[in-house]
């Protein structure tokens, strides 16, 4: 069975409560983390662990085993100085996975600088984006397009190789519609008789629960 990616969400305000709020909802076990307890205690019956802790104290961070969770949200509110300490402190613990909330482009510019990668600029209503994309093996990009359905890039897995449309099925079997392929450089509009190749993105429209079930059927 398939080990369970595991989350920290550092900051508990609006806009890492939405993330915190999604991912649980994808069913991923979440750490949420921040200095105030009653943004703590506000979360404490629907994250997996909770704890009150300074991310800018290294020393606390590494006692709650911060570098064995494969991916952490810095989602620090407005102390640019605590998100550029937390992520430094990040990087230097070697965690695998880092994404940052920026507030702005020279906060970007120095994000970028200790070597953070996925930088974000997110509106509030971006959470369950973000979080639907990190928690997923092959979903690269999610754009909600209501709340009951949205288009997706996905990246074809072992199962659907070499398999063309008409084989697969997808509209019957899981109510999705694969819209376009990318391939290489290239955006393919697909007929029936298109087969999947090794490293395409498959640009899907469907509802959430039929992309969710197709998801399930590519990691079983």
């Amino acid at each position: 069975m398939t080990r369970k990616k595991t989350f920290a969400v550092i900051g508990l305000g609006r806009f890492g409560r939405s993330v915190l709020d999604e991912l649980i909802k994808l069913d991923n076990e979440v750490l949420a983390i921040d200095m105030d307890e009653s943004l703590v205690n506000d979360v404490a019956n629907i994250a997996s662990h909770t704890i009150i802790c300074d991310s800018t104290d290294e020393e606390a961070l590494k006692n709650i085993g911060i570098k064995n969770i494969d991916h952490v949200v810095v989602a620090i509110g407005e102390n640019l100085q605590a998100s550029i300490l937390t992520s430094l402190i990040l990087k230097e613990l070697n965690v695998n996975e880092i994404t940052v909330k920026a507030h702005n482009e020279y906060h970007e510019r120095v994000l970028r600088k200790i070597g953070i990668t996925d930088i974000i600029h997110p509106e509030q209503d971006m959470g369950k984006r973000i979080a639907r994309r990190i928690a997923s093996r092959f979903i690269s990009e999610s754009i909600e397009l209501s709340k009951e359905f949205s288009l997706v890039e996905l990246r074809a897995s072992g199962r659907i190789i070499n398999k063309s449309l008409l084989e697969l099925q997808l509209r019957n079997r899981y109510k999705i519609n694969v819209v376009a392929i990318k391939r290489n450089d290239q955006i393919i509009i697909p007929d029936a008789e298109e087969s999947i190749k090794v490293n395409d993105l498959l640009i899907i429209v469907g509802d959430n629960k039929s992309l969710e079930k197709f998801e399930k059927h590519l990691l079983a």
